[in-house]
């Protein structure tokens, strides 16, 4: 009985917090997206000041990745880092009602002639991407403009707003590879020729990850993407939708692909290519610093005999 009351309450729980975010996503998506941006911005300042165990997971990172740059500095980053993020609530509030022409007006390609040729091989492209600028909207405006793509997720906790989540996501083409089966999709989607965006910049445990640098420390890092790329021959390219203040607008960078090793050992061959697609991340993470997302730990997972960081 008590197991039934508990489960009942977990379901209870879901159902009031999805109807919150679509009540959340609608009012937001029924302003102008001028002034959703703005309540977006103010709710990413009130986060930054609510939420202590972020901000100081932030400044720690910061500190490990800029030692060299002072305390007014990055609070200064944390600060736009939290508008950035309003920002893309917004963005995701409103995207279901973007057409082709009205998101033209304000995200650009940049870089488009490299997914292109990369495309055109027909093996699939695995596009090495992270939590950098408008990663949501990123995807989405690919698809809206004609080239639908597979994303790598994690599923959220919460699986009506999940389905929801999802259901926005892929509303012009794109589907959705969980990470709990997201070998076998990779596989498939890369025979069929897709592309495939993965997030490759959260912390990881081996076996699944592996060591590389990021930013002067180890840091443990998915190597599915490195074991594919070899696997199928898919291109393998950095792409991130950055915000670009000087012309009020977001760009869609695609970057020339990136080469993979392949010496016929299959380990080293996934660290090498597994650090080359990192370092490609902190290069675009360090050209735009206050559009990563800096709160994520990392840095979590160690190498054995290391103390911890958090």
């Amino acid at each position: 009985m008590k197991r039934i009351i508990w489960a009942r309450g977990i379901v209870l729980r879901q159902r009031l917090e999805y109807w919150f975010v679509r009540c959340l996503i609608g009012a937001m998506g029924a302003l102008p997206r001028r002034l959703a941006r703005t309540c977006g911005a103010v709710l990413g300042g009130v986060a930054l000041r609510t939420l202590p165990r972020l901000r100081r997971t932030g400044e720690q990172n910061l500190v490990l990745a800029y030692p060299e740059c002072g305390a007014a500095w990055r609070a200064g980053v944390l600060r736009k880092v939290y508008r950035s993020l309003g920002w893309q609530l917004a963005e995701f509030c409103q995207m279901a009602s973007y057409s082709a022409e009205q998101a033209s007006a304000f995200i650009r390609y940049e870089g488009f002639e490299h997914f292109a040729q990369a495309e055109a091989r027909g093996k699939g492209v695995l596009i090495v991407t992270g939590h950098l600028g408008a990663w949501e909207l990123s995807s989405f405006f690919h698809s809206l403009m004609g080239h639908p793509m597979s994303m790598v997720i994690r599923r959220l906790d919460n699986p009506y707003v999940d389905h929801f989540v999802n259901r926005v996501r892929c509303m012009h083409g794109n589907s959705v590879l969980h990470k709990d089966d997201f070998a076998r999709g990779l596989l498939a989607a890369t025979r069929a020729g897709r592309s495939i965006g993965i997030l490759m910049d959260t912390n990881m445990t081996p076996p699944q990850g592996v060591f590389v640098p990021f930013f002067g420390h180890l840091a443990c890092t998915p190597a599915g993407l490195a074991r594919i790329a070899l696997k199928t021959g898919a291109a393998v390219l950095p792409g991130f939708l950055l915000w670009h203040e000087d012309e009020s607008k977001y760009v869609l960078h695609f970057y020339p692909e990136i080469e993979m090793a392949d010496t016929g050992n299959a380990e080293a061959d996934a660290l090498c290519n597994t650090a080359r697609c990192t370092a490609a991340i902190e290069a675009a993470i360090r050209a735009y610093p206050e559009q990563w997302l800096w709160v994520h730990r990392r840095w979590k997972t160690r190498p054995a005999g290391e103390a911890p960081i958090y």
